[in-house]
């Protein structure tokens, strides 16, 4: 039992404080980049002449912006009312929430930078991919052209002003993501010492299509945020829970999150959401699958 709680404390410290480190220095640099590349600068990239090109850099920026879904749509409101290309911004829309840079360092810093890599170039296909399907079904139609709030333009400031609100847009970043992260490595600390290998081997270490299919549906209603989720994942991953199951279940918490639905039925009509529920759930099956046979 002393080893247990030995075991438990010392892993709650190492994540605690390797992912504050991590999420300041990951939020100081995204929170730069925002201030350089504006929504304007966006829609003109996402307008370029070559289809192919503008969903690849749809794709990446969504990697290079906002922390969580549900910040996505004002962005996502804003480029669609100032007439951006429509596949390019759902490429946009899907890349955001699942290869931010958060969740792409964080999951580079538990789970090795193999499993980051494979999971940037599947996700990122998928997001091109997706982006070129939901402009081919038309797609653009159900779109209701509602007004939303979205982030004003960024007055130019000199290179000291642009440090500094970087800095504090990191802690301003940090503080409300304070509580997914206590909880997130509390649980993933319990399960490295409390929680013995054969129970999760025995119940949940599944490799197989409905395993993997379960966790994806599993995660949508659960919204469990990346923050809390990563840290829980490496903990499962380590006693015994395929790796696949839980990416699934990442992608399908992240990607098609419950309020994240609520706030795009606000913008399309249901055609829209039946697609795009079924693409991320498509997306999270698909890439488990892939993990568990690649890794």
């Amino acid at each position: 039992m002393t080893d247990s709680i030995t075991e438990f404390l010392r892993t709650f410290f190492l994540l605690f404080t390797t992912l504050i480190a991590l999420f300041i220095i990951v939020s100081f640099f995204v929170s730069l980049l925002q201030q350089i590349v504006s929504e304007e600068k966006i829609r003109k990239v996402l307008n370029h002449p070559n289809k192919i090109a503008g969903y690849m850099l749809g794709t990446l920026f969504g990697a290079a912006t906002p922390f969580c879904s549900c910040s996505t749509i004002p962005i996502l409101a804003g480029l669609l009312n100032s007439k951006a290309s429509f596949g390019p911004s759902m490429s946009f829309l899907i890349a955001s929430p699942l290869m931010n840079p958060v969740m792409m360092f964080t999951l580079w810093a538990l789970l090795g930078w193999e499993v980051a890599l494979v999971y940037f170039v599947v996700l990122g296909i998928f997001s091109i991919f997706a982006g070129a399907i939901f402009s081919r079904l038309d797609l653009a139609k159900t779109y209701k052209e509602v007004g939303m709030k979205v982030r004003k333009e960024q007055v130019p400031m000199e290179e000291d002003s642009k440090v500094k609100q970087a800095m504090e847009d990191a802690w301003g970043f940090l503080f409300p993501m304070l509580p997914y992260l206590f909880i997130g490595v509390f649980i993933g600390a319990f399960i490295y010492g409390f929680v013995p290998e054969a129970f999760i081997t025995g119940y949940a270490g599944g490799d197989g299509l409905l395993s993997v299919s379960i966790a994806s549906v599993v995660g949508i209603p659960m919204y469990i945020r990346a923050e809390t989720m990563l840290p829980i994942a490496d903990a499962l991953v380590s006693k015994g829970m395929s790796l696949g199951t839980v990416i699934a279940l990442i992608i399908g918490g992240a990607g098609a999150s419950i309020p994240e639905v609520v706030l795009l039925s606000k913008l399309f009509r249901k055609r829209f959401l039946v697609a795009f529920i079924s693409v991320i759930l498509f997306a999270a099956v698909s890439t488990g699958i892939i993990f568990n046979i690649l890794l």
